[in-house]
């Protein structure tokens, strides 16, 4: 009687180690004017598909580099202190500097210019720079870990303040501003509250903000950007258009076509309210984000992705 050869036993040795990955975090900045905004989208200029692309040939990933933002900016919207990271391969990370004596941050930062630079008008140049990169602290998220934003719009309300060599990052606005006007109606919307009334809305997305400063001023002589009409604009998040709505119509105050109480009531109503004109993208600027100490970067990403609600 002939027997059938047993099964071979299951192989119980361990498969390959999936490869370690380290979090960088990177600090970036860039003109915004030839962007369709941050996030990739097909067929378009983006600054993540740049920048994505260009991390995935530095560092021969076999899978496309994938970046998390502390703040998605719309087309044409600029940045000298954007955050992002990216989950990367220790090997990679490490086989940066190659034979040289730099670190593999520093070695990421020079081939990232190099890489972004290329076909570059000035020969060299970018409209998005890498400024410094490294290992992320245990717990970082560039989203969720950042406590607060800071947004900076210029405006030149004067002929005699239009500068072409600033003609990218500043409005130049028709009339002149009453900028204490402005001021006083910035500074009731401060504190805790629902912005529907200055948010394009998206399904699921609460529109609850801290709005934690709102401040117009006309620089003087001797600062930077002196002569212009500044807003600085703080707050933990921002949602969709915030800003450039906050901008529009504190504009509408200052060109005296409504009262400083304006604002606030709109705020009050709750609804995304027609007659505020979002004002043009390229006055803005990201200028900051701020993280709390490492010790408690992972309990404020816990708290941020928390669904909100006003108490």
């Amino acid at each position: 009687m002939s027997t059938s050869p047993s099964a071979p036993a299951p192989d119980s040795s361990p498969g390959p180690a999936p490869t370690a990955e380290l979090r960088v975090r990177l600090d970036l900045a860039y003109d915004g004017t030839e962007f369709a905004g941050w996030a990739r989208q097909p067929g378009l200029r983006t600054v993540q598909g740049a920048l994505e692309d260009a991390l995935t040939t530095v560092l021969r990933l076999h899978r496309p580099a994938r970046l998390t933002v502390a703040g998605r900016t719309d087309a044409g919207v600029h940045a000298r202190g954007q955050v992002a990271h990216v989950d990367v391969p220790r090997e990679a990370w490490e086989a940066l500097p190659g034979r040289s004596d730099r670190t593999p941050a520093e070695a990421l930062v020079s081939r990232l210019a190099g890489v972004l630079g290329r076909g570059g008008v000035p020969r060299g140049s970018s409209d998005v720079v890498v400024r410094r990169a490294g290992e992320a602290p245990p717990g970082f998220d560039a989203r969720f870990s950042a406590v607060w934003r800071r947004y900076v719009y210029r405006v030149a309300d004067a002929t005699a303040l239009r500068d072409p060599l600033r003609r990218r990052d500043v409005l130049w606005h028709g009339r002149e501003l009453d900028v204490a006007a402005m001021d006083v109606a910035a500074r009731l919307l401060l504190g805790e509250h629902d912005f529907a009334a200055y948010c394009k809305p998206r399904e699921g997305a609460t529109t609850i903000r801290t709005l934690l400063e709102l401040e117009w001023r006309q620089v003087p002589a001797g600062e930077p950007d002196a002569g212009l009409v500044v807003a600085t604009v703080r707050a933990d998040a921002f949602c969709h258009s915030m800003v450039r709505a906050l901008v529009g119509a504190s504009l509408a105050v200052g060109e005296g076509r409504r009262p400083s109480s304006w604002p606030a009531e709109v705020l009050a109503a709750g609804v995304r309210e027609p007659s505020v004109t979002v004002a043009p993208a390229h006055g803005l600027t990201l200028e900051e984000v701020a993280y709390p100490d490492d010790a408690r970067l992972a309990e404020r990403a816990a708290q941020a992705r928390a669904v909100r609600t006003l108490g």
